[in-house]
């Protein structure tokens, strides 16, 4: 024989829709909800509500930080424009404004034979 349904006691289904529902209205998650005690939607509600304060679920949640540091010189010293960046990568990488490498000119060497005679001499 199966046992009669209270009727008082909801079916476990409708239970656990009226907790999805009150809890999802208080701003907690699937699992937190599933933690609501009471069987009508006051009961839940207020229950909801009580757990929400509790976990700070209807505080705003902080603003996610993506990138993590930005490491010391970006944005110090009034640098943290793009064209700044630009600026100083060609800098130190000895680029000119186009970023090209700019002509090295030909360095005079000295290697003249060294065992040529000068044009004087100093005889008498």
């Amino acid at each position: 024989m199966e046992p009669e349904p209270n009727p008082e006691q909801p079916h476990p289904a409708v239970l656990e829709l009226a907790k999805l529902r009150a809890g999802l209205a208080a701003g907690l998650t699937p699992e937190q909800s599933e933690r609501l005690r009471g069987t009508s939607d006051e009961e839940l509600a207020a229950d909801a509500q009580a757990l929400a304060t509790a976990f700070g679920a209807n505080q705003a949640p902080p603003a996610p930080r993506s990138g993590g540091n930005r490491g010391p010189d970006v944005g110090s010293g009034g640098r943290g424009s793009v064209s700044a960046g630009a600026a100083l990568y060609r800098d130190r990488h000895g680029l000119d404004e186009d970023g090209r490498r700019p002509e090295k000119k030909p360095v005079p060497t000295g290697n003249g034979n060294p065992f040529a005679e000068s044009g004087y001499s100093m005889e008498r």
